[in-house]
C-alpha cells in the first residue's frame, strides 16, 4: 500500500470515529435536547484548541456477542485544549456509542486523562452522559469505576475537578462526580441517582419519576449534590468557562489575578443605610457583597441550596477571592446542617487552592429544633469550625450586624484564626440576643418588679448598651477595627494586600480527622 493510500485510510478511519454512533443516534441525541460529546467539547473549549487522544481505542470484550459490536472510541472522547488560553483536560462520554456505557477501555481512557492532568497540573472537566457500567464486561467495568474513583481522590486538592452531568448518571457512576469539586446539571435532561425509580418502586413501594428522584432541580435545591443548574447545555458550558476563570490551575499556583479597572478606593455610601434600624428586619446580604467586589461581579455557587448561607467567587483588585456570608433573608441567616456542610466544603476548596476567604457575618445563632438535633447539627456544625480553623489562606471577616453565641465563633472569628476582623458600628457581638439575655440575667429583678414589662425593657436596653455593640469585642482585641460601612471595599483590598505574603502551616501529620 502506497503512503498516500495509508494516509487516506487514516483519514477515513478518523472520519468514521467522528461520527460516533452514527447519524441516526446523533439525531436521537439532538431530539432529546442534548448535544453530542464532540459538540459539547467544541462549545466549551477555545475554538480549534481541542487535541484528542486515544480516538482509536476499542473494547476487547468477546462475551455476549460484543465481539461483533463496533464502539468508536469505546464510548468516550478524551483529550485536552484551552479555556481562555489556559490548558485543561477533558473527557466526554458519548451516549451515541452503546449508550456511553463504561467498560474496561472506556475507563482506561478516562484514567489516562486524569493522570495527564495531574502530571501537567491542569484542571480536568468530566462530562457525564452514560447508561452506566457495561454489563457485558462485568467486573472489568466495575474495576474501571474503582480506578477512576482512586484518581479523583488523589487529584482532590491538587487540581480543580469539574463534573457536568448532561444525561443519565446512575449507580456507581455517581461517585466520581461526587468526589470532584463542582457539579453542573442541566434542567430536564440531567439525572443522578444511586438507584433508579424502578428499583425504588420495587424495594420501598415509592412511586417517583426520574426527574423527581434525581433531576437538576432536586439536586440543586434538596440534596445539595449539584452546585449549578443550567436551563440548557449551552448555558451550562458557559458557566463552566466562567468558573474556570476564577480558579488556579493547581494547588501550587498563586491566586489567579486579572487586571482590575474598578477603583480600589471606591466608597459605597449605600452601605451606610443598608442595615435596617429594626435589628429583626432582614436585608439582602448579596447587595452588600456586590457593592464591594470588583465591578459588582459575584459568581454564586450553590445558589438554590441552603440559602441561609451564601458562597461564591468574586475579585478584589483582580484577585480571585472566596466569599462566605450569612443571608438574613433566609431563616434570619441562622446556621443549620445544610448551611454548615455547604460553607465548610467551599472553605476547604478555597484553602486547597490558595484562594483567600472573605466572610460577611450576620448570624443570630444555630437553628433550633428536634430535627436539627436528630440530624446531627453538632456533627455538621463542627465541620464549619474545623474548616475555618484548618484554613491557612488569608481570612478576612466583616461583621455587619448580629454575631451571637457559638455561631459568632463559627463564622471566621478571631478565635478560629481569622487574620483581620472588621465590624460595622451596627454589629452586635454577644452570647445571645438582648431579649433572651435580659430574661436570664435579670430574671429575679424582673419578677420582683411592680412593673415587670417596663423593667424588662429597661434591662434589655441596659444589656444592649453594654454588650450589643462591637466595642466590647474590640476592647478585647477580637475585632481589629470598627469601620464605616461605606469604606468596606478599600479596607478589604488593603487587608488582602498585606496578607498576600502570609505564611502559616499546620502541625505535621498525615491528616486530621474531620467530623463527617
Amino acid at each position: 500500500m502506497k503512503v498516500e493510500d495509508k494516509i487516506r485510510q487514516m483519514q477515513e478511519k478518523k472520519l468514521d470515529i467522528l461520527q460516533g454512533g452514527g447519524q441516526e443516534r446523533i439525531q436521537k441525541q439532538h431530539a432529546a435536547n442534548k448535544l453530542t460529546a464532540r459538540e459539547r467539547i467544541s462549545k466549551l473549549l477555545d475554538k480549534d484548541s481541542f487535541a484528542e487522544i486515544d480516538a482509536f481505542v476499542e473494547h476487547r470484550c468477546v462475551d455476549f456477542g460484543m465481539q461483533n459490536t463496533v464502539a468508536n472510541g469505546d464510548g468516550v472522547v478524551t483529550g485536552y485544549g484551552t479555556i481562555d488560553g489556559r490548558l485543561v483536560f477533558i473527557y466526554a462520554q458519548d451516549f451515541t456509542v452503546i449508550g456511553g456505557s463504561l467498560g474496561e477501555m472506556h475507563a482506561k481512557k478516562i484514567c489516562k486523562v486524569l493522570d495527564m492532568a495531574m502530571k501537567m497540573g491542569a484542571p480536568v472537566i468530566c462530562i457525564n452522559d452514560s447508561g452506566g457500567a457495561r454489563i457485558q464486561e462485568g467486573i472489568d467495568a466495575l474495576g474501571g469505576y474503582g480506578e477512576i474513583f482512586l484518581r479523583n481522590t488523589k487529584a482532590s486538592g491538587v487540581i480543580p475537578q469539574i463534573s457536568a452531568i448532561m444525561g443519565p448518571c446512575a449507580g456507581g457512576a455517581v461517585y466520581s462526580p461526587a468526589i470532584t469539586d463542582f457539579i453542573f446539571m442541566v434542567k430536564n435532561t440531567s439525572k443522578m441517582f444511586v438507584t433508579g425509580p424502578q428499583v425504588v418502586k420495587a424495594v420501598t413501594g415509592e412511586d417517583v419519576s426520574a426527574e423527581e428522584l434525581g433531576g437538576a432541580q432536586t439536586h440543586s435545591t434538596k440534596s445539595g449534590v449539584a452546585h449549578f443548574m443550567a436551563e440548557n447545555e449551552e448555558e451550562c458550558l458557559q458557566q463552566i468557562r466562567r468558573l474556570i476563570s476564577f480558579l488556579p490551575s493547581n494547588n501550587l499556583e498563586e491566586t489567579y489575578k486579572v487586571e482590575c479597572n474598578d477603583d480600589l478606593n471606591r466608597l459605597s455610601p449605600r452601605l451606610n443605610t443598608i442595615i435596617p434600624d429594626n435589628p429583626n428586619k432582614p436585608y439582602d446580604m448579596k447587595n452588600v457583597i456586590t457593592e464591594v467586589v470588583d465591578n459588582n461581579d459575584f459568581f454564586e455557587i450553590h445558589s438554590r441550596f441552603a440559602e441561609n448561607i451564601i458562597v461564591g467567587f468574586a475579585r478584589f483588585n483582580g484577585i480571585s477571592t472566596g466569599i462566605i456570608a450569612n443571608q438574613p433573608l433566609s431563616m434570619a441567616g441562622c446556621l443549620d446542617i445544610n448551611a454548615s456542610d455547604k460553607a465548610a466544603r467551599f472553605i476547604r476548596f478555597c484553602d486547597a487552592f490558595n484562594i483567600p476567604i472573605v466572610t460577611f457575618t450576620d448570624v443570630p445563632g444555630y437553628l433550633p429544633g428536634v430535627s436539627q438535633e436528630y440530624g446531627g447539627i453538632i456533627r455538621h456544625g463542627a465541620k464549619l469550625l474545623y474548616a475555618y480553623s484548618q484554613a491557612t489562606v488569608p481570612k478576612v471577616n466583616i461583621i455587619t450586624r448580629k454575631a451571637y453565641g457559638g455561631a459568632y465563633i463559627a463564622m471566621s472569628s478571631k478565635h478560629l484564626g481569622a487574620d483581620l476582623v472588621f465590624a460595622w458600628p451596627t454589629a452586635e457581638i454577644a452570647v445571645m440576643g438582648p431579649e433572651g439575655a435580659a430574661n436570664i440575667i435579670f430574671k429575679k429583678e424582673i419578677e420582683a418588679s411592680d412593673d415587670p414589662i417596663n423593667t424588662r425593657q429597661q434591662k434589655i436596653e441596659e444589656y444592649k448598651d453594654k454588650f450589643s455593640n462591637p466595642y466590647k469585642a474590640a476592647s478585647r482585641g477580637f475585632v481589629d477595627d470598627i469601620i464605616e460601612p461605606m469604606a468596606t471595599r478599600p479596607r478589604i483590598i488593603n487587608a488582602l494586600e498585606i496578607l498576600s505574603s502570609k505564611r502559616e502551616t499546620m502541625p505535621p501529620k498525615k491528616h486530621g480527622n474531620m467530623p463527617v
